[in-house]
């Protein structure tokens, strides 16, 4: 049976012809000079993605993207917006129907709030002093509260609104709370489970 997010919209929305999903997902992309950049899905849908990108590729480009939990996609650029750019998907019938799973599982997931990992212990760090960095290339210092093998809180003079693509030291992440003086971050991809994530030096 074709997945639900493969049927055709209304005729009022034909130039999205398949259904988006919301999902704030951290990835990489490459523009057609080989440069590489972290993004992040705004939405989604087997013939489309919007990323929130640093660095816009040209309309009609071609972009590879490799998006967390969905794995690698290309498409062109269909159109250019404030904080990045959409793309229409080149994806055979196959792996789209793979794809629309995928979206299906993702948008459950966000719905049911359960974009931050806790399944691990998070415990005061002995290097509590690091660097945030946003997306339009801006550092900001940052004392750390708390931190696992999976995420960080800390406090900052910027607040980033949840989902918002991020790195914290040297490590990519994406914004997944705020709270009264500071923020809270998941890894793009956490730490071995052996870390101990008190040493961890972000």
């Amino acid at each position: 049976m074709s997945s639900p997010l493969l049927r055709s919209e209304p005729q009022a929305h034909e130039r999205r012809r398949h259904q988006r999903v919301r999902v704030a997902v951290l990835g990489r992309y490459m523009l057609t000079n080989r440069q590489e950049f972290p993004c992040q899905t705004i939405d989604m849908s087997p013939g489309g993605v919007a990323l929130i990108a640093p660095v816009r590729g040209a309309p009609k480009e071609r972009v590879i993207c490799y998006i967390d939990q969905i794995g690698r996609i290309e498409g062109t650029v269909a159109r250019l917006f404030e904080n990045g750019f959409a793309l229409a998907l080149n994806v055979p019938l196959l792996k789209r129907e793979k794809l629309a799973d995928q979206l299906t599982w993702l948008g459950n997931r966000h719905a049911l709030g359960m974009p931050e990992d806790r399944r691990h212990e998070r415990v005061p760090s002995r290097h509590p002093r690091s660097t945030l960095r946003m997306p339009d290339g801006r550092d900001y210092p940052v004392r750390l509260i708390d931190v696992s093998v999976s995420g960080a809180a800390f406090t900052a003079e910027v607040h980033p609104p949840v989902g918002t693509p991020v790195t914290l030291g040297n490590t990519p992440a994406h914004v997944v709370r705020g709270f009264s003086g500071g923020v809270a971050v998941e890894f793009a991809r956490p730490y071995s489970a052996d870390s101990d994530p008190s040493l961890l030096v972000l």
